[in-house]
Order: structure tokens, then C-alpha cells, then sequence
């Protein structure tokens, strides 16, 4: 045969390219819907093996037992697992979708370490952006050991009562002592935490830093905190009066330092000499009253992020206005966001438990308010940290002070509407909150 004859025709060569590209197309596809089929496997292998070993997530409105074992309760607090919360409004939420990248330096833990990413990031490619991360995961991984090295107080020390002159505190005083030895006995029966599991600069994020006075508050909202705000800024001289004090400036204003902005060193010192303050609320009047408040009323925040995933997972044939605008949230269905294990956005301080806020088996409280005596709790703490006697915790509904306040006989209205099967799952979500703080448990 010669050699111009072993020569295809243009027509041959398309029809050639043709056949091989579809047979190509075919090839590929299969391929990746073989890969998508492998991975679908081993994730749902992966959550079998969870829900099998007792730790995965619990199942949406699947009752769990009432009664824990001494096992499960030391469980669910050394487990805990801290993340951030959404804040309250979108300045904060901006903050908020920045944690992973600014604060990756505070939240890295020794888990993180063990698990290849020292192996991940020897292979960087060099650039400026690489060096950049590398230099972050090395710092990060020096405040972590150095926070491992630190021995916490494991036992509370006695309050100073030189500065409380009046006898009429006594009774509070008492109370105050029982409350301490409680959740100091709690914590020691129950806790055997894990100070290694622990992200120190998240633990102590929600924690407010009065330095004149020497006062560490962590903030539980729901439960006075935007009183204690206004206390906390008189304290600090940023104003006469807590009465002069806009709701604005006391959430938004930035005034008052977190315990997070410090050093290593500035953290543990203060949690080692500070007086540590938190005030608590039975969980179900907090959980009703940060519903009524935050969904009940207008919000530029809350009903277009909260509101519209709630309405849209929640509510069987929502109208298009409510998908738009998120506003009407119901109570039912906001307990189903709450005890979905897949909320379609993320919890929120307001409801968040205070077991998962201040860390009470971490970090061991001096004081321990409760919102059910919180005048008389307050201004006895304002009496012994030496305030000035003119200042007093005010007394005033800091929003909608028309609106009555959540009590006993607002919350029963709010639980009747749910089935036993619910309310028996809200006490189970705030198992350790009940526990901690010595709550009685609700008539569910």
C-alpha cells in the first residue's frame, strides 16, 4: 500500500474524534456518579456509626430518657462542644462569619493537630498566603499548649464580705452559699472535664471584664444581662446613671471588653483573681421570653434570618409573603427548629444553654445570681465588690416594657399549645441547666 493511501479522509477523521469524544462523555460520567455513590456510602456509614456509639446527633423529636447515668451526664459535659453563636444583630453577624478565619488562632484544638495538619500544611506551595496560614496554624498551636500546661482553681474560694456592712443580707448570703457549694458538688460529681478538649479563648468569650472593680460577668442573655451591662459601664465610668443608658449603646456601643481581647496571660490572671459572676434563669422562662422578644415584635435581624429558614422547613404550604419576610413565627414551630439535630440555621446566645455560654464545670463561678431574685442578688454583689452605695440595679424592662413579663403563668400558656412529647424534649435540651443550677423540674 503506498503512503498517500494510508491517509483519512477529512470525513473519517470528525467521525473518529466524534466517536472517541462521546465515548469520553460517557466514560466521565460514569465515573463521577460512581465517586458521588462511594462517597454517599461511607458519610452514611460514617453517621451509623455515630448514631451506634451513643454520641451522634439526636434525632429529630426522638424522645431521650429523663434519668441520665452518672456516665451520661459527666458525657454531655466534658463532650461539650463549643461553637459560636449568632449574634444578636448584623454588625455581630458579620464578626460572627469571620470567626473561622480571624479567631482560627483561638478555636484550634489538640484534636486538630493529631489528625494531619502539620502533614497538610507542609505541602503549601510557598505564596504569601500559604506563609501567612502556616505562621496563624503555628501560633495557634502555641496558645494551645501553653493553655495545657495551666492548672485552673479546681475549688471556689471564699467570697470577700469585708465591704457588706448591713445584716440584712444574710439570708441572701446563705442562699448565695448554697448555691455555690451546689454547683461546685455538681461539678465535681458530674464534670471530669477535660481542660484539653477545651478552646480557651471561646470559653471565655462571652465573659465581660470590669478591671476597678475586679469583676469578671458572663453574659447570659434572657436572664438581666442588659442590666448588668449598664452596671458594668457606671463601674467602668463610662456614664453617671444606668438609667442614662440606650439599649443601643448597651449591645451595639462596644464599650465594655470581652475577656477574649486579652493575652494569655491577662485571661489567667483575671479568671485567677477576679470575682466571677453569673446570673441564670429557669430555662424555660428564658427560652419563651427570647421567643416573645425576638419574634414577637419587629426585627431587622432576627425574622429575616431566623424567621424565613423556620417558616420555610417548618410550615407545610407558607404564603409567599411569610417565606419573604420571615415575620409570624409560631412557637410550635420554633421548638421544631430547636430540636432539629439539622436546624437550617444555626442556634442563637438567646437560646443557647448556659452549660454551652459560661462553662460553670470549667470555669468556677463566686457568684451565682438567679433572674427569679436578681434585684436582691445584684445589689447584694454591687454592696460586697465595694460599688458606689448610690448605685442600684435598675429595675426597668429594658424592650417592650408594655408587653408583660415572662413568668410561670406566661410560660404554661406558650407549652400548652405543644404535644407532652415536645415539652419532655425541652427539658431533655436543658437537662443540664436544670441540674447545674438546681431548677425544679417543669410539670411537663
Amino acid at each position: 500500500m503506498q503512503p498517500f493511501e494510508m491517509v483519512m479522509n477529512p470525513k473519517q477523521v470528525f467521525l473518529s474524534v466524534l466517536i472517541f469524544g462521546v465515548a469520553g462523555l460517557l466514560l466521565f460520567m460514569y465515573l463521577q456518579v460512581w465517586i458521588e455513590e462511594q462517597h454517599t456510602g461511607r458519610v452514611e456509614k460514617s453517621r451509623e456509626q455515630k448514631v451506634t456509639s451513643g454520641w451522634g446527633p439526636m434525632k429529630y423529636l426522638q424522645p431521650v430518657p429523663r434519668i441520665m447515668s452518672t456516665e451520661k451526664i459527666q458525657e454531655h459535659i466534658t463532650n461539650q462542644n463549643p461553637k459560636f453563636h449568632m449574634p444578636e444583630d448584623v454588625r455581630e453577624k458579620k464578626e460572627n462569619l469571620l470567626l473561622n478565619s480571624e479567631r482560627s488562632t483561638r478555636v484550634l484544638t489538640k484534636t486538630s493537630y493529631s489528625q494531619g495538619g502539620d502533614q497538610a500544611l507542609s505541602k503549601s506551595t510557598g505564596s504569601p498566603t500559604e506563609k501567612w496560614r502556616i505562621e496563624k496554624h503555628q501560633g495557634a498551636k502555641t496558645v494551645f499548649n501553653k493553655f495545657s500546661n495551666m492548672h485552673w482553681p479546681v475549688d471556689i474560694h471564699p467570697l470577700n464580705k469585708s465591704l457588706v456592712k448591713d445584716n440584712k443580707w444574710k439570708k441572701t448570703d446563705e442562699i448565695q452559699e448554697k448555691r455555690r457549694s451546689f454547683l461546685q458538688e455538681f461539678c465535681k460529681k458530674y464534670g471530669g472535664v477535660s481542660h484539653h478538649q477545651s478552646h480557651l479563648f471561646h470559653t471565655v468569650s462571652r465573659i465581660y471584664v470590669e478591671d476597678k472593680h475586679k469583676i469578671l460577668y458572663c453574659e447570659v442573655p434572657k436572664a438581666g444581662c442588659s442590666n448588668w451591662k449598664r452596671i458594668l459601664m457606671v463601674l467602668n465610668g463610662l456614664a453617671s446613671s444606668a438609667y442614662n443608658i440606650s439599649h443601643d449603646a448597651v449591645h451595639y456601643g462596644k464599650h465594655l471588653k470581652k475577656l477574649d481581647s486579652f493575652d494569655l496571660k491577662g485571661i489567667y490572671t483575671r479568671l485567677n483573681t477576679y470575682t466571677k459572676a453569673v446570673f441564670v434563669r429557669d430555662p424555660m422562662e428564658r427560652l419563651v421570653s427570647a421567643f416573645r422578644d425576638k419574634f414577637e415584635h419587629p426585627n431587622s435581624y432576627y425574622h429575616p434570618v431566623f424567621g424565613k429558614a423556620i417558616i420555610k422547613k417548618y410550615r407545610p404550604n407558607a404564603c409567599e409573603e411569610a417565606l419573604i419576610n420571615g415575620s409570624g413565627v409560631r412557637f410550635k414551630e420554633f421548638i421544631h427548629y430547636l430540636l432539629d439535630s439539622h436546624r437550617p440555621v444555626g442556634m442563637d446566645i438567646h437560646w443557647e444553654k448556659v452549660s454551652k455560654l459560661c462553662y460553670p464545670c470549667l470555669i468556677n463561678y463566686d457568684f451565682v445570681g438567679k433572674f427569679e431574685t436578681l434585684e436582691e442578688d445584684a445589689n447584694y454583689f454591687l454592696q460586697m465588690i465595694g460599688a458606689p452605695k448610690e448605685l442600684k440595679f435598675p429595675n426597668f424592662k429594658d424592650r417592650h416594657s408594655s408587653d408583660e413579663r415572662t413568668n410561670a403563668q406566661v410560660v404554661r400558656q406558650y407549652l400548652k399549645d405543644l404535644t407532652r412529647t415536645e415539652r419532655q424534649l425541652i427539658y431533655d435540651f436543658y437537662y443540664l441547666d436544670y441540674l447545674m443550677f438546681n431548677y425544679t423540674t417543669p410539670f411537663l
